[in-house]
């Protein structure tokens, strides 16, 4: 009986069962499930220094031994709350769908048809009805009993969807993909019944924050780069960034399709090769030109802000409704750019 004693409390003192601060793992711990805390940079505070944040994302799953054939995308549950679809009252914004009277081309644009501005295409090219009459006025204003039709059929105002997706790598952001390739709608299939499209795009192999909406309006006002709507990337190249080069980022660099403007770009690690930028260029793949100019490749994309909106208690593959005060912010958000 004295011997087994002994070996527990030989096995209590051996320095290998010692728990280690996941901020301290290594990668060559050959048991322990690796360290998925990251240091990311949120910006800069009212006195211009620069903030971080210690976010600890989900464990990754260990990968399994056995290939099976992709046959849809399997949803985690996750926590209730963030999957509670709220009611918005966006009427203190001037953008509810539910208004007694509205502007026909907003009218169009909360059907999901398209956004404002191609709504007034819609309009002017006479291919939009209301109780019969073509309509070809843009100021003219409809009530929610009126009959409003395009191309034969009568538009209903959908209630608003605001989904904010941590998007993983290998799907690409499409609504619709000829070669049948894994897409990010697959990913929020079962979100809701209304057709809600991404704001914006990020490239296969990029990961992080991708916003979904039938809301027209906004969607055009984040997605034009005149209302200089603030992006975070997490970037990790395949060699150290050299200080020159940093500084000449910063400066700006001209690339073949013009000057592109860096906010803000930090090192993040020791060896330099894990940065924080910050951009409001939505030039398509501008990340990645930026440091290809210079002779770097990033090896890893995330995007870990977006119009103020965090991956905060969201993980990997997952989504969740925005809340009424964040649809708010990013309505005004748009309209605050524009009076400055």
């Amino acid at each position: 009986m004295k011997n087994p004693q002994r070996n527990n409390n030989e096995g209590k003192n051996k320095p290998s069962k010692k728990s280690v601060p996941s901020g301290n793992r290594t990668k060559n711990s050959p048991d322990a499930a690796p360290s998925t805390a990251r240091k990311l940079y949120k910006g800069r505070d009212k006195a211009q220094k620069p903030v971080y944040e210690w976010v600890d994302e989900a464990p990754a799953k260990r990968p399994s031994t056995t290939k099976k054939p992709f046959s849809g995308i399997k949803k985690e549950s996750p926590d209730k709350t963030s999957l509670n679809r709220p009611d918005y009252d966006l009427k203190r914004t001037g953008s509810s769908p539910n208004d007694d009277e509205v502007r026909l081309n907003k009218y169009i644009a909360n059907a999901g048809i398209c956004s404002r501005r191609d709504a007034d295409k819609l309009i002017e090219s006479g291919e939009i009805s209301v109780n019969g009459a073509v309509i070809t006025s843009l100021g003219y204003k409809v009530r929610r009993t009126d009959k409003v039709t395009y191309k034969d059929k009568k538009l209903n105002p959908e209630r608003p969807v605001y989904l904010l997706l941590n998007k993983p790598k290998d799907f690409i952001t499409t609504t619709d993909d000829p070669f049948e390739r894994k897409t990010v709608m697959q990913l929020i299939s079962n979100a809701c019944s209304e057709r809600v499209f991404p704001i914006g795009r990020l490239d296969r192999n990029t990961t992080g924050l991708l916003l979904f909406t039938n809301d027209g309006e906004l969607s055009e006002r984040l997605a034009h780069p005149s209302n200089q709507i603030k992006k975070i990337y997490q970037v990790s190249l395949d060699k150290p960034l050299a200080k020159k080069d940093l500084e000449i980022i910063l400066e700006g660099v001209e690339l073949e399709d013009g000057l592109t403007k860096v906010d803000d770009l930090q090192i993040l690690s020791k060896d330099k090769t894990i940065l924080g930028m910050e951009i409001h260029s939505g030039k398509n793949r501008i990340v990645r030109r930026i440091f290809a100019h210079f002779g770097y490749e990033v090896i890893a994309l995330d995007r870990v802000m977006y119009a103020g909106l965090t991956k905060k208690d969201l993980p990997r593959g997952n989504y969740r409704f925005l809340s009424e005060s964040e649809v708010i912010n990013l309505k005004y958000l748009g309209k605050s750019k524009k009076r400055s």
